[in-house]
């Protein structure tokens, strides 16, 4: 049985029986007006962070879904769009398609407001995604991408850039590691499918998603998810795993590469009312200005004593200037 197959065997059997937990920390649920998960959907969590961010949902967008698990965020996205097909859902499980069906069932009960008919679930896969090109606004996976290897999950990706429309946003929470497995660990095909051997280092992990096109990323979160130790896995040391969220934007790439955020700030503090690069940054006095990996090292690089760029904390809510 190769990995793919495990993947699906053991979210096959996820769906009969939900498990909180299963292979994810189970985070913190978005607690919107009028809005009430099913408990069945809540068990069926399977992700270890959050796609669903109001600032990616205006003007009721058409959102693709990746591996549906319980339903939970396809309901969520749909109270942001609340109409026929707005949002798509694709697993390649039919039984987790039906346990997601019928928790719509038991959505609709709840809320008055949805109606099973703004979710379209369809059979398929990351890698051969059932929707025309240039045809979503919003796509999203929850701890999915990190199970596939290296060339899957560059067609993964590129798979997605085709289905967006420009300037189209992929939202993506996946565990990441800094530290190096061994192969016994990275093939353990049961462990790829719980999230946890197939984490990349962050770095690789966002070269990969800019490779295929995406020129502006976003890194939105990060923060603690599991520990692998020698008294339980086969490693010699403790390996530290953290989950991330990204929003890759299907911007034009730049020509001097893209532009990646991962929390930096740049504060002006000199002399003038601001400073201006005359290359589209302009730092108010004392103000603190977001700004892009690429342009923190730019500002850096002119060796200023009135300007402090922080470091990366690898937590960005929007705004700044790349």
């Amino acid at each position: 049985m190769g990995y793919l197959e495990t993947t699906a065997d053991v979210y096959r059997q996820a769906a009969h029986e939900p498990q909180v937990g299963l292979c994810c920390t189970t985070n913190p649920v978005w607690q919107l007006p009028g809005l009430s998960i099913p408990q069945r959907m809540l068990s069926m969590n399977y992700g270890c962070g959050s796609t669903v961010n109001p600032r990616d949902l205006t003007n009721s967008p058409t959102v693709l879904y990746v591996g549906v698990g319980g339903g939970m965020e396809l309901l969520q996205f749909s109270y942001f769009s609340r109409r026929p097909g707005a949002v798509i859902g694709v697993d390649v499980v039919p039984e987790m398609l039906a346990a997601s069906r019928a928790n719509m069932l038991e959505a609709e009960a709840q809320n008055e407001w949805f109606s099973p008919d703004f979710v379209d679930l369809r059979a398929g896969d990351a890698l051969h995604l059932p929707v025309d090109d240039a045809s979503v606004d919003v796509a999203a996976q929850n701890c999915l991408f990190n199970i596939f290897k290296l060339d899957d999950l560059k067609r993964a990706l590129q798979e997605t850039y085709r289905a967006l429309k420009p300037h189209g946003r992929l939202v993506m929470s996946d565990p990441t590691c800094e530290q190096p497995m061994n192969e016994e660990l990275r093939a353990d095909e049961r462990l790829r499918a719980l999230c946890l051997t197939g984490s990349l280092p962050l770095q690789q992990y966002l070269d990969l998603i800019t490779s295929v096109g995406f020129g502006t990323v976003e890194v939105r979160a990060k923060r603690a998810y599991r520990v692998l130790s020698p008294r339980h896995y086969a490693t010699n040391e403790l390996i530290y795993i953290e989950s991330v969220e990204v929003c890759a934007i299907k911007d034009p790439m730049p020509a001097d590469g893209p532009c990646i955020f991962t929390g930096r700030t740049a504060i002006y503090y000199g002399g003038e009312e601001y400073f201006d690069d005359q290359k589209g940054h302009v730092l108010m006095q004392n103000q603190p200005l977001a700004v892009c990996d690429k342009t923190a090292g730019a500002l850096l690089a002119l060796g200023r004593d009135d300007i402090f760029v922080s470091a990366s904390t690898y937590h960005y809510d929007g705004g700044g200037c790349c």
